[in-house]
């Protein structure tokens, strides 16, 4: 195991030099929002030894190789919106915060692509593309406040996956600072390239732990003319989740197709003190379409609506957009006000099996008596599970839980599924990726690890640990 250095005043110093004294924390005060990201279990809370604010891609770099002269540890870091404590410097050393590369450098109508620092959040990007009459399709949950260099590295998903995918799709190129600190871009404004292995998808959904990202080459596409959102509520988890493949089966290509159980809608409707509808019993499935042709979205909406009231639908709504979306992003934040501390399980199974898994999880939360809400991107598969710690003792938490994950990711697994499908591995996930993982999977990530970062500085403990 690689022992680090700490950091040395002098260190410090050279790090000043590098980006100016008032982009340098090394106060207590400053550095504490940078010992965590949004999961708020205090296990994986670690305060970094230094902070430092780079302004471009040459400062990345120089701050990078002074980490490797002198083997100290360094964590990129986004917005610190992540939810897998991939951010989080759980091992010390440098967290180098992007947070001053906030420019969106040109908006090509052209080629119809974005060029930005990593630094500008995804809202930001998504209100410049719309001003153009374009689209970036990038939509986490968190695009308000997360920044486009997280969504690299995590390999966001979010909210317009089904039709759109994920981040990888919507990135052509990217100039990234390898872990021995020099400055190299693949790709670029491109649609296509087979020049030799694909080294940016690499760095996507790296986490950190292979380079930092320093711009990022977007792809924009037209924006469509009309969008129509709808929401279909059930009185139970079975006839909810059952409409999900058949809306995916039907010709249609939905933009999302989302899904809420009733405990979450009940818990997001006291956290927001809004009425939502048939919130006693009610379980929420949300289907937005998006087209040109408002005739043919009317009809998809009409054969949506009668396939969700054949499958027991007490109501089939076009939804109010701002409020619908309001109630199903204030998830996370709705669990955080009743639980401080939960475990945000994100796992993805093949589509079919949705129906399954998450009555499973339901079943495996009232054997092991934790509250556990289920929502999520039901049109892709990914579920997100959040097991709330409530009124439990920490003796009892830190038992229980690791049992409870043991069997939920026995079940995923033995699905076909995997550990995350958008918020990555991080430190928290990093155990149950070694146990789960395909060992020659594992070797060859620990291989890439190694040959890329030989000094093992960058993000270490993070997605592989290297012995």
């Amino acid at each position: 195991m690689t022992t680090y250095n700490t950091v040395t005043p002098q260190l410090v110093e050279e790090i000043k030099d590098i980006v100016g004294e008032r982009y340098v924390y090394t106060n207590a005060d400053k550095l504490e929002p940078y010992s965590h990201d949004e999961v708020t279990d205090p296990r994986y809370v670690k305060s970094p030894e230094v902070v430092v604010m780079p302004g471009s891609a040459e400062e990345v770099a120089r701050i990078v190789k002074l980490a490797n002269r002198a083997l100290v540890p360094i964590v990129p870091r986004g917005a610190g919106t992540g939810l897998a404590c991939g951010a989080v410097p759980m091992k010390g050393g440098i967290v180098l915060s992007l947070e001053r590369m906030n420019k969106i450098l040109e908006i090509d109508t052209e080629n119809m692509f974005m060029v930005t620092e990593p630094g500008v959040t995804t809202a930001e990007v998504q209100k410049a593309a719309n001003e153009k009459g374009y689209l970036y399709a990038g939509d986490p949950c968190s695009g308000d406040s997360s920044f486009i260099g997280g969504n690299v590295a995590t390999n966001a998903g979010g909210n317009k996956a089904v039709k759109y995918g994920v981040t990888r799709n919507q990135v052509a190129g990217l100039e990234v600072v390898t872990p021995t600190g020099e400055i190299v871009t693949f790709g670029g404004k491109l649609r296509k390239n087979a020049t030799g292995y694909s080294m940016m998808d690499l760095i996507i959904g790296s986490e950190g732990t292979l380079g930092v990202v320093t711009k990022v080459y977007l792809k924009l596409m037209s924006l469509p003319k009309n969008t129509m959102n709808l929401l279909a509520v059930f009185p139970d988890l079975a006839s909810a989740i059952g409409l999900t493949p058949k809306v995916m089966a039907a010709g249609i290509t939905p933009v999302c197709v989302e899904f809420m159980d009733n405990e979450s809608v009940k818990c997001v409707e006291g956290f927001l003190q809004e009425k939502l509808p048939h919130s006693e019993t009610g379980y929420y499935v949300i289907v937005q379409i998006a087209g040109d042709s408002e005739e043919l979205l009317e009809e998809q909406c009409g054969i949506i609506d009668e396939m969700a009231t054949d499958n027991g639908a007490m109501e089939v709504l076009v939804a109010d957009p701002a409020r619908i979306w309001k109630a199903r992003k204030a998830y996370l934040e709705a669990d955080r006000a009743r639980s401080l501390v939960f475990s945000m399980e994100d796992m993805v199974v093949p589509m079919n099996r949705i129906p399954e898994a998450v009555t499973k999880i339901a079943e495996l939360g009232k054997k092991y008596d934790f509250a556990i809400h289920c929502a999520g991107h039901s049109g892709d598969g990914n579920i997100h599970a959040n097991i709330l710690k409530d009124r439990h003792s920490d003796e009892e938490w830190e038992r229980i839980l690791p049992a409870l994950q043991g069997e939920i990711y026995e079940m995923v697994y033995g699905m076909g599924g995997k550990l995350s499908g958008e918020h990555g591995i991080g430190y928290k996930r990093a155990l149950l990726m070694e146990k789960y993982m395909d060992p020659v999977e594992l070797d060859m990530m620990k291989a890439v690890k190694k040959a890329l970062d030989p000094n093992l500085i960058m993000n270490p403990g993070k997605v592989v640990a290297i012995d």
